[in-house]
């Protein structure tokens, strides 16, 4: 039996921050991971899919330069060549930013195995013949890919984002279920990197989230791009002969067939929670299986908290990692904080990308706010024709009569790059003068946020170079 200060079980970066804060304490973690140390982001999500998305991108635009007189050629994918280099960025980083971290730290021990929850007064934990004792636990674990049930879809071999971004082939034809943020950033990727690309989405509209000119807009440039999208798509059934895959469905209310080399089934994730002994201990979980927790991250078990993706609440990395520092600082009786995301910035990594912060307008009358909203073509912003590239628009949703701004919504190449204005304008309640009264680089994309405010009260386009 071995006694620590903390246990946390799970790997990824909530149960790594949590970790952090405890040793930085002078306390004693034990950190429990079954799977790959770092978790989703590292190993299967946000990196190997953002730079197998810089590979494609760079493809496309030798394809498809904007500017004349350039003749670029190399436009060839060796497949291996590309996924190789992917591999090699993700073990590049799960060694600098979670091997040689842990190492940093002698106060925390790494215990590879499956732990499971055995009581919760004292905590105890078993790995294989291993007991860890605690007062006190946080769940890490995260989230796995979660398919619908679709009839027939269980007796195929199909892709979740996983083996997408791990595939050893290049598929000629690629089917994908979903139209929010993984499945349109994978579907891009391959089609712009040689695949067929044909994506289905049961609501009306993309990226169901975001604001409603948004996903409109997104669906228009994703059209243009090549990709074949169907909105209102119902999945009657999936059955795979050979080796090919086959969906039934109905489209606004019409019977179509799709047939595809392979299927990408993205349509959301589910915490992962069974099999660890939670529910035994009587930690509550919700309809989804995410652990129902407080402001504070605390559990209905008292001495068990969760932090991340298992919560089920805002499945970002950035926010996982947050929540795992305020899990343990409560845990541990170091603080008193609590999880805030009502200012949590979000990115599609879409070309062109989407990004958004605060309120829609369709949300604003929900809120009890009476506010006004202006949307502002790329074709405006010097940058963007400079660049020779104005797919996009920003958005700035603001309340009547404070002028204050409760939300921003862009599509632009660099929207990633461009929201965190947004974030601190919201967040900090800045108004419309606030921002106007900023100095921007001319020549920058985000000097398209102070123009997206000049335009509630001017004109931009009888302005001259700069002038507000």
């Amino acid at each position: 039996m071995k006694h620590y200060d903390l246990l946390v079980l799970g790997g990824g970066s909530a149960g790594f921050a949590a970790a952090i804060r405890a040793a930085e304490a002078d306390q004693r973690v034990a950190i429990i991971e079954g799977g790959t140390m770092g978790g989703t982001c590292v190993n299967i999500g946000c990196v190997p899919s953002k730079t197998l998305i810089a590979a494609a991108n760079t493809r496309h635009t030798a394809l498809h330069p904007t500017f004349a007189g350039l003749n670029i050629g190399g436009t060839a994918v060796d497949w291996s060549t590309v996924m190789g280099q992917k591999t090699a960025l993700v073990e590049e980083l799960r060694q600098a930013k979670y091997a040689d971290v842990l190492a940093a730290y002698p106060s925390i021990d790494w215990v590879a195995g499956h732990g499971v929850l055995r009581t919760s007064d004292p905590v105890t934990v078993t790995v294989g013949e291993d007991t860890l004792v605690a007062p006190r636990l946080i769940v890490t674990t995260g989230a796995h890919p979660w398919a619908p049930p679709i009839p027939g879809l269980a007796d195929t071999p199909y892709w979740t984002s996983t083996e997408a971004l791990a595939s050893k082939t290049l598929p000629g034809t690629l089917l994908v279920i979903g139209g929010s943020a993984v499945g349109l950033e994978i579907g891009q990727l391959y089609q712009r990197l040689g695949s067929t690309v044909t994506v289905l989405e049961g609501l009306d509209h993309l990226v169901a989230q975001e604001d409603n000119e948004v996903s409109e807009a997104l669906l228009r440039y994703l059209r243009e791009d090549g990709l074949t999208v169907h909105v209102s798509v119902q999945i009657q059934r999936v059955s795979h002969t050979g080796a090919r895959f086959q969906v039934d469905a109905l489209v606004d209310g019409k019977a179509q067939q799709f047939e595809a080399d392979q299927l990408l089934v993205a349509t959301g994730r589910r915490p992962t929670t069974a099999g660890l002994g939670l529910a035994e201990v009587g930690v509550a979980l919700d309809a989804r299986g995410g652990i129902v927790v407080n402001d504070h991250l605390q559990s209905s078990v008292p001495t068990i908290y969760a932090a991340g993706d298992v919560t089920g609440q805002a499945m970002f990395v950035y926010v996982a990692a947050e929540a795992g520092t305020i899990a343990a600082t409560n845990a541990l009786g170091l603080g008193d904080r609590a999880l805030d995301v009502t200012t949590l910035p979000k990115v599609t990594f879409t070309d062109p990308q989407v990004a958004s912060v605060g309120l829609t307008d369709e949300q604003t009358a929900a809120a009890g706010l009476d506010c006004t909203c202006s949307s502002l073509p790329l074709r405006y912003v010097p940058r963007a024709l400079a660049n020779r590239d104005t797919r996009g628009l920003i958005k700035l949703v603001v309340e009547q009569g404070t002028e204050r701004i409760v939300g921003l919504h862009v599509v632009a190449p660099e929207a990633g790059e461009i929201i965190q204005v947004g974030t601190l304008a919201v967040k900090y309640e800045m108004s419309l003068s606030d921002i106007t009264s900023l100095f921007f680089p001319y020549l920058t994309m985000v000097e398209g946020v102070k123009l997206a405010a000049i335009t509630f009260h001017k004109d931009v386009s009888k302005l001259s170079c700069c002038a507000g």
